[in-house]
């Protein structure tokens, strides 16, 4: 059986135009050609009167360059610009103005710009710095040295289904979930809002890194976050102020993830799904108030992290708790998994800000007691 032309030609296009004539040999016949090759009469004959009037070198690729360009900018103008840049180091609104007033050359700056790409003249401007690299959670050595955070919009018709979606909606309940999930054991610790907000963000934060310094945790944590706006977005200037004054003083570093490439938070992308698998499925249509809610996500998230056996990679069968132990941490009782799961919006009111907040504010022992409001059964606080 043949190889059609268009295959072979993929694989090799010299190749591909040296067998159409060697068929055409055979068979002395442009249509018989055509068929046995699988490609069309115009194809077999254009490489036939090629190779004909040029032999070998006529089946060779060529330039598909027009051989008149009557727009094209011409060298001198060019080379002028070449000068011009090298000597002033403009851009292109610059020298084009240049060329106007000194030259008499009227060309619009998308065609200076143009110019200067072909010369391969790069831009001096000074590089954004990039919140990257991010990392893997299969790389980390240490728990809680990379932490993997996102939020969840809970409101999704795909995942619930009509009837707990218009639940979900009727009853006002909120619609983010918060979530830190930390990249080695897997632990995490979970928030609500009806809003996605970047104060809604850094209370977060705050609140998981005042949880982790006050029960002793003191590793440098690498916060590793999309780029949504409740994170900061993509300013590089809004980024470094969020380090500064959110993460330094805890001893953690923000990091990115590259755009669209969520297989770095591929761990609390999972877990999301969970949820909606074990908890969101089998339990909104028993909550009506939010209250019902949070006191549902505090159960859920002691029993994603005590009870729950994990399969994923190194886990071995073990819940986070156990998994964290295992590695040493045997400091850390039950209490540590009782982070209370709160509704962020009714907290941010409370606070005068949020660009500076303290230990002495979000103390573990303080976060406790937010939970007492909402009937949380509690063990020995810290």
């Amino acid at each position: 059986m043949q190889v059609s032309y268009q295959r072979l030609h993929n694989m090799n296009p010299i190749q591909a135009r040296r067998m159409i004539i060697e068929t055409y040999q055979r068979c002395a016949s442009i249509s018989a050609t055509a068929h046995q090759m699988g490609t069309s009469r115009q194809v077999v004959r254009k490489w036939i009167r090629r190779y004909e009037a040029e032999g070998e070198k006529g089946l060779m690729d060529r330039s598909r360059r027009p051989h008149i360009s009557p727009r094209k900018t011409p060298s001198k103008i060019e080379r002028l610009v070449r000068k011009l840049r090298s000597k002033t180091g403009y851009g292109r609104r610059r020298l084009a103005w240049i060329l106007r007033r000194d030259y008499n050359i009227c060309i619009s700056e998308d065609t200076v710009r143009h110019i200067l790409r072909r010369l391969g003249v790069k831009s001096k401007g000074k590089p954004r710095r990039k919140f990257y690299p991010a990392h893997w959670a299969w790389e980390v050595k240490q728990p809680f040295s990379l932490a993997q955070v996102d939020t969840k919009h809970i409101l999704d018709f795909g995942a619930l289904g009509s009837k707990r979606w218009d639940h979900l909606r009727k009853h006002h309940l909120p619609i983010y979930q918060w979530t830190f999930c930390e990249a080695k054991t897997r632990l995490r610790f979970l928030a609500y809002s009806h809003e996605c907000t970047r104060s809604n963000g850094k209370l977060f934060a705050t609140l998981v890194l005042v949880w982790l310094r006050g029960w002793g945790i003191d590793t440098r944590l690498v916060w590793q976050t999309d780029s949504g706006e409740e994170f900061g977005g993509k300013s590089p200037r809004t980024l470094e102020r969020l380090q500064e004054t959110l993460y330094s003083p805890w001893n953690a570093v923000l990091a990115r993830i590259p755009l669209g490439r969520k297989g770095y938070n591929g761990r609390v992308e999972r877990s999301h799904l969970t949820d909606d698998e074990e908890f969101y499925l089998p339990c909104i249509l028993s909550w009506n108030n939010a209250d019902d809610m949070l006191r549902s996500a505090q159960a859920w998230q002691y029993i994603y992290n005590v009870k729950r056996p994990h399969f994923g990679k190194g886990m071995g069968s073990l819940s986070p708790l156990d998994k964290l132990r295992s590695l040493g941490y045997n400091q850390l009782n039950d209490n540590f998994i009782l982070f209370p799961v709160l509704l962020l919006d009714d907290l941010n009111p409370l606070l005068p800000g949020n660009d500076v907040l303290t230990m002495d504010t979000f103390h573990p022992t303080n976060l406790l007691c937010f939970s007492d409001n909402f009937g949380f059964f509690l063990l020995d606080k810290p």
